[in-house]
Order: C-alpha cells, then structure tokens, then sequence
C-alpha cells in the first residue's frame, strides 16, 4: 500500500469512528506514521482527503461488478441485458453477495458507517450518503426501465419498482450495520425480498 493509500485508508477509519470535523490532519498523518507537512505532499486539504475516499468508494463499486461479471462504467443496457439470462435463484444469489459485500468489505464497511454519520454532521458532506439513497434509486430505475424495454420485466412504473425494491434492503443495511450477528438473518430476508420482487415483475 502506498502512502497516499494509507492515508485515503487511515482517515476513513477516523472520519468513521471520530467524524470529519472531529478528526484533524495532524490526527491522519499519526495514523499513517508520518509528519503532516509529508501528508500535505500528497493532500492539500483534509476536504481533498474526503473526495479521495468518495472517489475510492467507487472504484471499489466498480471492483464488485467486475467480479459479479456486468460491464464496466454507466452501460445500463449492457448490464440489462445480462439479465436476460438470471433465473429467480441467480437473482436471489447476487442480491446476497451484494448485500454482504456492502457490511463486511473492510473499506464498504466504513464508508457505510461514514456515509450515516457525515449525513448529519456534516451537511455539506451529504453527497457521501447520496451514494447510498439517491444514487442507487437512480440507477436502478434506470436499469429497470431498460429491464422493461427489452422485456425482461413487466410493464410497470420502474421509480417505483426501484422503491419497492431498494427501501427494505436499505432498512436492512441500517439494521445490520454494526451488528454482525444480524447479517445471516437479514441475508435470509433479502432471499425473500428479491425471490417476491422477481416473481411479481418478472415475465
């Protein structure tokens, strides 16, 4: 791990237990072993150290769909189209991994943990916990529009397939987070929800 990793890596963890404006960069740099004029070499400001970690969040989003085998970038009709090929214990069995991956990935972890925290905290951070509300109604109405289109799914609304879809599992992420001994319960919910949700929309 480079340096510039060890610090986007250190200050998630302090931003997640002590909060952004409760965390200094002198704090970083004594987290990472080095003097904050080093850190400063790789980082103007703590807000450049912020983005960084929101950035990464993403790159390790991509991560996972690239080991779950969609397409990479914003290619909504690709990954509509793999699809096409999902039966109903397939769809189930993505579901979980995803759902795992976003409480038990160490950095996925933290960054939930930040994302809850900086909502409040830190108005202006709010697009941190964007990733996790707004941002993923939006792609998934996205990719149930496309779902539609090419007739993997019923016609229907696809805002509000995304809704009756992601609010439940939402409500799980908070329910789960922090609390491991939840995970296999909620894991056993989200075969449910999505064996329901395929059932009701798919043809």
């Amino acid at each position: 791990m480079t340096t510039k990793e060890r610090i986007i890596d250190e200050a998630l963890t302090l931003f997640s237990t002590g909060g952004f404006k409760g965390t200094t960069v002198k704090n970083i740099a004594e987290a990472v072993g080095i003097k904050d004029a080093s850190l400063y070499k790789h980082f103007a400001s703590k807000q450049e150290i912020m983005d960084a970690i929101v950035k990464e969040a993403y790159t390790h989003m991509g991560r996972l769909s690239d080991r779950l085998g969609f397409p990479a970038g914003d290619t909504i009709g690709e990954t509509a189209q793999c699809f096409e090929n999902f039966d109903r214990e397939r769809i189930i069995s993505l579901a979980k991994t995803v759902f795992r991956f976003y409480l038990t990935d160490s950095y996925m972890s933290r960054f939930w943990k930040l994302s809850n925290m900086e909502q409040y905290n830190n108005p202006e951070q709010y697009e941190i916990y964007r990733v996790f509300i707004e941002g993923g109604i939006e792609y998934q109405t996205r990719l149930f529009t496309e779902m539609i289109r090419i007739g993997v799914f019923k016609e229907g609304d696809p805002e509000i397939m995304a809704y009756n879809f992601y609010s439940p599992v939402f409500l799980l992420l908070h329910k789960c987070s922090g609390h491991e001994y939840e995970l296999e319960p909620a894991l056993a919910l989200i075969g449910k929800i999505t064996g329901e949700f395929y059932d009701r929309y798919s043809i």
